[in-house]
């Protein structure tokens, strides 16, 4: 009998295609929509499991713009701690499209922030990126100077991009109500204070989300037109939920929200690529061993696995696991790379500070 299922490939059934393959063999579910050249720049923004695809590669010696690199001397711990070294710009985590559609927006002179200073114990910060300074800063024009500068690296960083490596994180966020800025943290969180007259809570919808991107593609087409874009979504689940439901729920909605508008724009333009380590992580192959005992944060030999995909497609695949483990949590990494990864496994999620108001 004729099926149009009929001599389809053993990845389009979930039997042949995930029952019989071992989680760590599945190797063609990322199959690449383009190339990316060891001589093109790659600019990486996103939430904080974005940091561990930046490390990778540069690990593997892929071109990752550092427009703003750390002042001469400077240790890599701290420089890290000051929001260096964490992505291709010091602007920290950008949990949300709009997000980051609002900070292109800002350094291309279309908008302007009308509260972009938090103080906290007589120290300024930058309301946008408020963990880069930890200690603060000593007035609010240190502040603006600081981010004019930052804005201009974000700029110069943009025009030369090749490939924007962008992982969506989050759906929820915190905005000013007088002029719709979204904020990376909620006030009070790190710095600042919470005023429910000025800041309100914001859930984006599947509509919203997609069209933050679309105009955040058409935007950064006019500033490099063949830039090209490998979406990815965190499989970090959320720290806690200002909504109303519960927060396992919360991030289900989150998750499948950007996950289908990372999936629709991957299938409506040639130039968006879409790669899968949140169903590599988060996925029922896995069975949660990815995970660490907080189940939120992704181990090194998760994060291994994910990049082991990923460069099966862009660049030699990396060596094999020592010998087949018989289940996620066994697997090791290989011995010469085993100080690497673990020196690349710390990142820097601002989310995590609100544990501290959990009851």
């Amino acid at each position: 009998m004729l099926s149009p299922y009929s001599g389809l490939e053993s990845r389009s059934f979930w039997k042949t295609g995930v029952v019989e393959k071992h989680p760590l063999e599945l190797k063609d579910l990322y199959i690449k929509k383009f190339d990316i050249g060891r001589n093109d720049w790659i600019a990486t923004a996103g939430s904080c499991f974005a940091q561990h695809i930046a490390n990778r590669l540069r690990l593997r010696g892929f071109q990752v713009i550092d427009a703003e690199p750390p002042p001469p001397g400077l240790d890599s711990e701290t420089a890290k701690q000051f929001g260096f070294e964490l992505y291709s710009a010091r602007y920290g985590n950008v949990y949300t499209v709009r997000q980051l559609l609002q900070l292109i927006q800002e350094c291309s002179g279309l908008r302007a922030p009308l509260i972009g200073v938090w103080e906290k114990n007589g120290r300024f910060y930058d309301a946008l990126r408020p963990s880069v300074e930890p200690k603060g800063l000593s007035s609010p024009e240190a502040v603006a100077a600081h981010r004019s500068q930052h804005l201009s690296r974000v700029r110069s960083m943009l025009e030369r991009t090749d490939l924007l490596v962008f992982t969506l994180g989050l759906t929820e966020a915190w905005i000013h109500l007088a002029d719709g800025t979204v904020y990376p943290t909620a006030p009070g969180t790190i710095v600042g204070c919470y005023d429910p007259s000025s800041y309100a809570f914001k859930n984006f919808s599947y509509d919203e989300v997609l069209q933050d991107f679309l105009e955040l593609r058409t935007l950064l087409k006019s500033i490099k037109s063949d830039i090209r874009f490998m979406l990815t979504v965190s499989p970090v689940p959320l720290t806690a939920t200002a909504g109303r439901e519960h927060v396992l729920a919360a991030t289900v909605y989150s998750k499948s929200v950007l996950r289908a508008v990372a999936g629709y724009l991957a299938m409506s333009f040639p130039d968006i690529d879409y790669f899968p380590s949140y169903e590599i992580i988060a996925g029922a192959p896995a069975r949660g061993f990815f995970y660490e005992n907080n189940l939120r944060s992704i181990s090194a030999v998760g994060v291994d696995v994910v990049m082991r995909t990923f460069f099966r497609q862009h660049g030699a695949a990396e060596a094999p696991f020592d010998s087949p483990p018989s289940r996620p949590d066994e697997a090791r990494a290989p011995n010469s790379s085993v100080a690497a990864i673990n020196a690349l496994q710390e990142v820097f999620c601002d989310e995590v500070l609100i544990e501290a108001f959990a009851p």
